[in-house]
């Protein structure tokens, strides 16, 4: 399970430590450049090493983790936090949506009133 000594493929090592949820989501990443090991964007069969900075595009962040133990297998997620050190940025505050007001299902049409109270909810005349 783990590989102390060696390499290991680093969308195989993204896709161990949880970065990504799927293998192929990993590689995906790996091909469109959105990965970089110690400043240089890689391969997908890229070798991987203890000490290695690796840097992901995914989900909207960037995440920038130090590599501390190799794993070649999909591992439990107290155990995946255990094999990099995070570095990455604080994940940008939720956006909120404002609540568009909706209608019950089978209410029909709203009439000329319900519809200017609506227009006025909305920030209209």
């Amino acid at each position: 399970m783990t590989a102390n000594e060696g390499s290991v493929r680093v969308d195989s090592w993204i896709w161990s430590v949880r970065l990504t949820k799927t293998r192929s989501q990993a590689a995906t990443a790996v091909r469109g450049g959105h990965v970089k090991v110690n400043g240089e964007r890689v391969k997908a069969a890229h070798a991987l090493r203890v000490g290695d900075e690796v840097r992901l595009r995914h989900g909207g962040r960037e995440r920038i983790v130090i590599v501390k133990r190799l794993i070649r297998k999909r591992v439990g997620a107290p155990v995946a936090v255990e094999c990099y050190a995070d570095h990455s940025p604080p994940p940008p505050p939720p956006v909120e949506v404002p609540v568009v007001a909706r209608r019950e299902r089978g209410a029909g049409r709203p009439t000329k009133r319900e519809r200017r109270e609506l227009d006025r909810l909305r920030g209209g005349r």
